[in-house]
């Protein structure tokens, strides 16, 4: 293998027989009759890609697409049905919450114990000891038994000795998922000292930013096959399409490039490709009712995981069981405290928007670049108008949808101010 290929996977499928009960599985392995009690399953399907030295790749995918299955091969826990992989260097990896731990013994012990699989001496351990205890935090924990431990402090002790065993390829299987942001952040810093040394990392989260953020490249893996290799951003694309299961697009590119939209196809239903938020809140007469809802990034692919920077629409579906004079559209992009950060109406945008009569429906898209800090944030929409001096709700939507804000670099407060910095010398 070549000194830059850190891994090679080359057409490694791995297959599960599944039973339908113990009795079947008894039968199978007896053989009577020289009948099949079982079917099999694909948690692989001739995977085949490289990784070189230095590289930070991303693994993404849904749950039971085969991420862990194919982390576990690479790292050997588990063998392949068939295929081959290669790696050139020593792995640390996680795997697992509590993975490779003996819940009988200390933590101490454990960090002894996975030190000598992984071929270190009990002087070599003694002379890391002092920094996995301080990195991992976890106190006189460290001498009770593992079974004792809290899931975050499981990981603390997990990622502090995995990343001091001197590793040359770390991988990491959602481990920083749990435990208290300021672990998560420290653990982060201690995987850009990785990068600066040139260290392999493979990184396998559901955490789009994470991955954004810190791998160069991303390998997109859907129903045990890869169905994509290619930059970061690209692949975080194809995911969220696969997120989405590339629902619905408009068609019409009249109607998806015409800011003001006045009518989508009434059968096509937007919001089924979304996690609706269960404690979202609605109320007003709905004389006028939102009846569809979306958000769709610039390629018009349904998504609530946006990137500062890009540009986004926020659509909605309007169905009028009364007539109206000149209801107002708007949307409010909140934190989740509740705080209103962002968001338009047509009234403030002095858009004429009526008179509508009863039984039309429409289409309103506000159409905008996201200029906000990475975070969470939460989607509101209303139909109101005013009657004289009153204003007559219709329909409002509070924090229908959270939305997942993406950027790769931090701000201060709320939004992006797009800074370019310049420093220079003299006068």
């Amino acid at each position: 293998m070549s000194d830059e290929i850190a891994i090679r996977v080359e057409n490694v499928t791995k297959i599960y027989k599944l039973y339908a009960s113990p009795t079947d599985r008894l039968k199978d392995a007896l053989n009577p009759f020289r009948r099949k009690y079982h079917r099999n399953f694909h948690a692989l399907n001739d995977i085949s890609f490289e990784i070189k030295r230095g590289e930070t790749v991303g693994i993404i995918g849904q749950n039971g697409a085969g991420k862990s299955t194919l982390l576990k091969i690479i790292t050997g826990i588990i063998n392949p049905s068939s295929g081959r992989v290669q790696v050139h260097g020593r792995i640390s990896a996680l795997l697992e919450l509590g993975a490779g731990f003996n819940p009988d013994i200390s933590g101490l012990e454990n960090v002894y114990f996975n030190g000598t699989i992984l071929g270190f001496s009990k002087e070599q351990m003694d002379s890391k000891l002092d920094e996995i205890i301080a990195f991992a935090d976890i106190g006189d924990f460290i001498h009770q038994p593992v079974k004792l431990y809290s899931s975050g402090m499981s990981a603390r002790l997990a990622f502090a000795l995995a990343i001091n065993v001197e590793p040359e390829i770390l991988i990491i299987d959602e481990a920083l998922a749990v435990g208290d942001v300021a672990f998560q952040m420290k653990c982060f810093r201690r995987i850009k000292d990785f990068l600066s040394k040139g260290i392999t990392v493979i990184i396998v989260s559901h955490s789009i930013d994470s991955i954004i953020r810190y791998c160069t490249r991303g390998i997109v893996i859907d129903n045990g096959c890869n169905m994509f290799d290619s930059t970061a951003k690209e692949a975080v694309d194809v995911y969220k399409k696969i997120l989405a299961k590339s629902f619905v697009e408009f068609t019409d590119e009249t109607a998806a490039n015409d800011t003001n939209i006045s009518l989508i196809n009434k059968e096509k239903i937007y919001k089924s490709a979304f996690n609706i938020n269960p404690s979202m809140i609605t109320y007003g007469n709905k004389c006028v009712e939102i009846v569809d809802f979306a958000i769709f990034d610039s390629s018009m692919v349904p998504t609530t995981t946006l990137f500062n920077g890009d540009s986004f629409s926020v659509y909605m579906k309007i169905r009028f069981n009364r007539a109206v004079n000149e209801p107002i559209y708007a949307y409010t992009i909140r934190d989740l405290k509740g705080m209103d950060i962002t968001g338009t109406n047509t009234f403030i945008s002095h858009l004429p928007t009526g008179p509508r009569e009863k039984g039309e429906v429409i289409a309103v898209k506000f159409s905008q670049v996201l200029n906000l800090k990475a975070d969470n944030y939460s989607l509101c929409l209303g139909c109101t108008e005013y009657i004289g001096d009153e204003l007559e709700i219709y329909h409002r939507l509070y924090d229908v949808l959270i939305i997942n804000a993406i950027s790769k670099k931090a701000v201060v407060g709320i939004f992006d101010p797009q800074s370019e910095i310049t420093i220079s010398t003299g006068a």
